[in-house]
């Protein structure tokens, strides 16, 4: 039986992390958007568990953030093999660590977001064609009463590795399998490590072991000498015996509740973007575990695309600002393969001088080595930035910290993540009505055609940095333009540019 169960303006295919939080953008902008997703239910064994810093400043900005925290355990210092770690406690954020929580966690905040805003979930139904016209997307999905059809104007693929959206467009997804056997588990232990993050590599694997805050331990492990296929079963003993080869010790483990394999690829997409179609999160690109910036990317992608989304399905803006979604966040899954792979071939270093420069490496790290340090903004994703037109200023384009505002009245957002929460630009000068302001005249008359889309805020300190900047900061938080006193003539090309075509007034 085929039957039309849906119209919507956005169909989202993939209900984990990535399709979550783009759906909730989407439908807070006032998209309907609708949420296929294959599974009949939702599971609590995932892979991921690591949230970085970026992530956490962009669920900040949706007001989820401490929520999430109260579910896991924050660490400050990522150890990424036997020497070598990660200081993240003076990352220049409001947090400086990467938080330790199961990915159902973060999954269940952003379905009740996305769903409290309107957004309809559809589970069970199991994308199985896709065909683009002029107009829009006709998806077909299986269901377990049947074929429905779905009518859309676009469509997202955030339906992992294996999407079928991806597949069905005839997008390839070049790459290799980059190592194989790793076993997954959770676990609950004896002895609690020392370390609240547990991680040692021989010459013969590795073993990295991390508390989720609720006496459950997440363990991967990989043996070089006992290499099996992705179905194989998984021995609690087996386990056992390489986390102590790895480790010194196995710490009692015990009542294992997950045992898996799985192999992990590097691949990416070579376009985001077919027609109507694009893709998200796993979809478009994946990587080892190494670093755990898996979840963290496909976050940041829907947060750079939901924006976007919007703008063209209001017609604010037109169809061409989706290709700035390739521009952007490609380079970005290019620069995390690098990441990640050059991480994970470290840690299976066999080569007896391998491992040794690996030891000279994370000797020198910590807080001293300025690679190090980078490396520990990049693999949070705060120094994550995108390229500026010639010519731009120099915070176009950047990562805009969490900056206190001015509160001229009640309930007024007191930092710029709570601005953004409306899902809007902000745009930060120094208050009009202080004298000198270079802001001062500029408004309101000429950024009221913008008022439904833009949120006016003061910088708390006029003296600041900011004092003679005004700045466009995009919703996902990174700085679309900036000018330091500008005339009205720039500001109002800056606002169609970025903002969109101005409402008649």
């Amino acid at each position: 039986m085929t039957s039309t169960v849906s119209e919507s303006e956005v169909a989202v295919v993939g209900a984990g992390p990535t399709g979550l939080l783009l759906a909730g953008d989407l439908a807070t902008a006032g998209v309907r958007v609708v949420v296929l997703e294959k599974r009949a239910a939702e599971s609590n064994l995932t892979r991921a568990f690591a949230v970085h810093a970026r992530s956490l400043e962009q669920l900040d900005a949706r007001g989820l953030a401490e929520e999430l925290i109260a579910t896991g355990t924050p660490v400050t210092r990522l150890r990424l093999f036997n020497s070598l770690e990660l200081d993240l406690g003076r990352l220049p954020s409001r947090f400086p660590f990467v938080l330790m929580t199961p990915q159902s966690h973060t999954e269940r905040l952003l379905e009740e977001r996305a769903l409290k805003a309107g957004a309809v979930l559809l589970r069970g139904h199991r994308v199985t064609g896709l065909r683009q016209d002029a107009d829009g997307v006709t998806l077909q999905a299986q269901t377990a009463d049947g074929t429905v059809t779905h009518r859309t104007r676009y469509v997202v693929g955030a339906d992992g590795v294996h999407s079928s959206v991806r597949e069905l467009v005839g997008i390839p997804f070049p790459g290799e399998s980059v190592v194989n056997s790793v076993v997954l588990a959770d676990v609950r232990l004896e002895r609690a490590p020392d370390e609240l993050m547990t991680v040692g590599a021989t010459a013969d694997g590795f073993a990295f072991m991390v508390p989720f805050g609720d006496g459950w331990y997440r363990v991967i492990a990989w043996d070089r000498h006992h290499q099996f296929p992705d179905d194989a079963p998984v021995a609690l003993d087996e386990l056992a015996e390489l986390t102590r080869r790895t480790l010194g010790e196995d710490y009692g483990l015990h009542d294992a509740r997950w045992l898996s394999r799985f192999h992990s690829d590097e691949r990416q997409a070579p376009r985001y973007r077919d027609g109507r179609v694009l893709l998200a999160g796993d979809a478009a690109h994946c990587h080892s575990p190494a670093g755990g910036m898996g979840m963290n990317t496909g976050l940041q992608d829907a947060a750079n695309l939901g924006w976007k989304l919007a703008a063209v399905v209001r017609g604010h803006s037109p169809e061409s600002l989706l290709d700035s979604y390739q521009d952007e966040r490609h380079p970005v899954g290019k620069l995390v393969l690098r990441l990640s792979g050059g991480l994970i071939r470290m840690a299976l270093a066999q080569s007896g001088a391998v491992r040794a420069v690996r030891s000279v490496v994370g000797g020198l790290g910590g807080v001293v080595n300025p690679l190090v340090a980078r490396g520990a903004r990049m693999v949070s994703g705060i120094g994550i930035h995108y390229r500026a037109e010639p010519g731009s200023h120099p915070l176009a384009g950047r990562r805009v910290p969490d900056l206190r505002l001015a509160q001229d009245a009640p309930g007024a957002p007191a930092r710029l993540h709570e601005a953004l929460r409306s899902g809007k630009f902000v745009l930060v000068t120094a208050d009009e009505r202080a004298p000198g302001s270079v802001f001062s005249g500029l408004q309101p008359e000429v950024t009221a055609p913008w008022q439904g889309r833009l949120v006016h805020a003061a910088p708390a300190d006029p003296h600041g940095k900011l004092r003679a900047t005004v700045l466009l900061v995009r919703p996902d938080g990174y700085a679309a333009w900036a000018a330091a006193d500008p005339s009205r003539e720039e500001l109002r090309r800056a606002l169609v540019r970025w903002v969109g075509e101005p409402a008649e007034q």
